[in-house]
């Protein structure tokens, strides 16, 4: 009988109680959950005008602003001519003095050189020191 006692014994001692450790699992759970970093989502902002304003009139089409686009050959185009680009800055002044309110816009293509943009913008500061110039990149839609 002290044979069977002594093998009940052993069994006993090779049983590993698992609470302790599922214990330490949740706690770390918990930890790691409470200093994760969430990702934020990012919405878009849109002004949305209130419906109870005035909408305002269109502008004049006479007064455009001074659109100039590049190429992804560095050419400069106004409308449907090609301008040398000595020849931007009397351009743009003349266009300017039509309409001082107007910005230079150039629509440069993604693979033209930004010596080109500086081209424009330099020219278009010489005419006013305080004209905007925006820059709207543009790639060939592909087919």
């Amino acid at each position: 009988m002290s044979r069977r006692r002594g093998k009940a014994v052993e069994e006993e001692k090779a049983d590993i109680d698992l609470t302790p450790m599922l214990d330490v699992v949740f706690i770390m759970l918990i930890f790691f959950i409470v200093t994760a970093s969430f990702v934020k989502e990012k919405a878009l902002d849109v002004n949305v005008p209130d419906p109870d304003q005035q909408v305002e009139t269109p502008p004049d089409p006479d007064k455009q602003n001074i659109l100039l686009t590049v190429n992804a050959a560095d050419e400069i185009w106004m409308g449907a001519s090609r301008i040398d680009s000595r020849a931007v800055r009397a351009r743009i002044a003349q266009l300017y003095a039509e309409n001082p309110q107007a910005i230079v816009i150039v629509r440069a293509h993604n693979k033209s050189s930004a010596d080109t943009y500086v081209t424009i913008a330099d020219a278009a500061k010489a005419v006013n020191p305080n004209i905007q110039v925006s820059l709207v990149p543009f790639e060939d839609k592909k087919r």
